[in-house]
């Protein structure tokens, strides 16, 4: 409703539309970018009501709304990943990017977390490892895997039927891996970043 309120003001700079970050159900342990709901608001900003208000008022006044998608990854707290993380043989046990364990117990190669560590978490549940490439919370997506794809674009039309004009897709060069899980190689000297993830060359987890 505070957006909607200064609409008017928005449009009378002259801009051609606005872009909204995310405002979905979440933990909130990285600014919303942890997604529990993709099709839900979260009450910390107001309903879905207030939402479709919003995207009324900003069309009236001829603003384009465009909204975060975060398809790469999901909060823990996803139904996705608490169903998936459960066993390796449920409906969803491969929406996720699991692993074993190297057989010294390790994560299954080399790649690294953009928020500190190591990439892979160990799930007990599943006696597996699952790839995060952010925080331990936000599990990645397996795009290898064609029901996440028809999940994701039905996120898509369901924000698309409320009148959203467009997305901003975050970190969408992190949709895929090589299915292969191969460590990354290390980046040539002179190349090489001032932390762990920027030490290689992210040939196999990054696009």
């Amino acid at each position: 409703a505070g957006v909607t309120a200064v609409l008017s003001y928005v449009a009378a700079l002259g801009v051609d539309g606005i872009w909204l970050s995310p405002f979905f159900p979440s933990p909130m342990r990285d600014f919303g970018y942890d997604v529990s709901d993709h099709c839900g608001v979260d009450p910390l900003f107001g309903t879905a009501d207030d939402f479709d208000r919003l995207v009324a008022e900003a069309h009236r006044l001829g603003l384009k709304v465009i909204i975060d998608q975060v398809w790469s990854h999901t909060a823990a707290e996803h139904p996705w990943f608490v169903e998936s993380r459960a066993s390796r043989d449920n409906v969803r046990a491969d929406w996720y990017v699991w692993a074993d364990a190297q057989p010294d117990g390790s994560p299954p190669n080399n790649w690294q977390s953009w928020m500190g560590g190591p990439a892979w978490r160990w799930e007990p549940r599943r006696q597996q490892y699952h790839l995060h490439n952010f925080l331990p919370q936000m599990p990645d997506l397996n795009f290898h895997c064609a029901a996440v794809q028809d999940a994701v674009l039905d996120i898509a039309r369901w924000w698309l039927d409320r009148g959203v004009d467009g997305f901003r897709l975050d970190t969408a060069n992190l949709y895929f891996h090589h299915p292969g899980l191969a460590s990354n190689p290390p980046a040539p000297e002179g190349r090489r970043g001032p932390s762990p993830e920027l030490m290689q060359q992210l040939l196999h987890n990054a696009d």
